[in-house]
């Protein structure tokens, strides 16, 4: 009888806990927009969804797997019994065939983060000589102006290539800026400056080097100067990105079996903070593996949060991560960091953070 009490009084405290959190639930989790004609251009559609729980709801965060895909949301707090929107546009221009994306949907609620989804089939425009390059750089028309080299392992040199036509009646001088940081990333022509006479294409060379020393999603920006008119402008820059992850395919099976472990919760709360200040909380990652374990990196893209990692670990110790938050606004508060170590079975981690804000 008393073990039947104490589970009747557990059950009773979760569905206490669930009660003081917003739950989100959406009219659909998939929209398939069915076949799309390139040329026609962007479509939209509508994700409805309704706060069913006992607090205001609020949108942290809404975050489209690629660039091609924008949602809008509805940013106030929407209130228990009401409903909210997000409106997510597709655009087709440049992808021809079938496509599904992912919308990660960060919230105060229970089941953050929540996920919907957008797919289809883009029916492609009939081709002109003029659309092979739709990026156009005042004079110069590119076929791209984004090289994802997708997921590279960590040591290996990666090449890629974008063509570029000058389909004006001017001769253009074109010559490539790469900036900050430049040590794992390059750009180059034939000659340090390359001459395009009117009709003619060329190739630019993108180059990630084997000795990048960052884990992780790496970005940087490649600027095209034409005619020594150099414009740090997105309209003349190509983004260069890259998913660096650690080669464990040299480990055997004793190297694995003692390889190190991570462990941490993959949501966790940390705390209440005064509005207008900074906050200080902590989280632990634990190493029940039994080598040393090593934190390659934090990746957070939230400007209201700071995490302070613990770079080495040993062997059934925990390290403690420092967290800074800027306190805004009073409400709940939800962000999603990123923590990349040497544990082989699970080297990449996605952790929600939650925190609340009072006046």
């Amino acid at each position: 009888m008393k073990k039947i009490i104490s589970l009747a009084a557990v059950a009773m405290m979760v569905m206490v806990a669930w009660a003081q959190q917003p739950v989100i639930t959406f009219e659909k989790t998939t929209h398939d927009f069915g076949q799309i004609n390139e040329v026609d251009g962007k479509v939209s559609t509508v994700f409805s969804f309704k706060n069913e729980g006992m607090v205001p709801l609020v949108l942290s965060e809404v975050r489209a797997s690629c660039g091609c895909t924008t949602p809008k949301w509805t940013r106030e707090p929407v209130e228990p019994g009401q409903t909210g929107n997000i409106t997510v546009t597709y655009n087709p221009n440049g992808r021809p065939g079938r496509f599904q994306k992912t919308i990660t949907v960060t919230s105060n609620a229970v089941s953050s983060p929540a996920r919907i989804y957008i797919k289809g089939e883009v029916i492609p425009k009939t081709a002109k000589p003029v659309d092979n390059y739709p990026v156009k750089m005042g004079k110069l028309g590119l076929k791209a102006n984004t090289v994802d080299f997708g997921a590279v392992k960590m040591g290996t040199r990666m090449e890629r290539t974008v063509e570029f036509s000058n389909q004006t009646k001017d001769t253009l001088r074109l010559t490539c800026r790469v900036a900050e940081p430049y040590i794992y990333a390059s750009a180059s022509l034939d000659k340090q400056e390359v001459a395009i006479l009117p009709g003619t294409k060329g190739e630019i060379h993108f180059v990630l080097f084997e000795n990048c020393p960052v884990y992780g999603p790496v970005e940087t920006t490649v600027y095209v100067v034409i005619n020594g008119e150099e414009n740090l402008s997105d309209e003349f820059a190509v983004r260069l990105k890259a998913d660096v992850q650690e080669d464990f395919s040299s480990l055997n099976e004793q190297q694995l079996a003692d390889a190190p472990i991570a462990d941490v919760n993959s949501d966790l709360s940390l705390g209440t903070f005064v509005a207008g200040k900074r906050g200080k909380s902590s989280f632990h990652v634990a190493n029940v593996g039994t080598d040393m374990l090593l934190v390659r990196r934090i990746v957070c893209g939230d400007p209201n949060i700071t995490v302070t990692p613990v770079q080495r670990i040993k062997s059934g110790q925990k390290g403690t991560f420092k967290v800074i938050v800027n306190a805004q606004e009073a409400g709940a508060y939800t962000s999603e960091i990123t923590l990349i170590t040497n544990d082989p079975k699970e080297p990449v981690r996605h952790i929600v953070l939650r925190w609340s804000v009072e006046k």
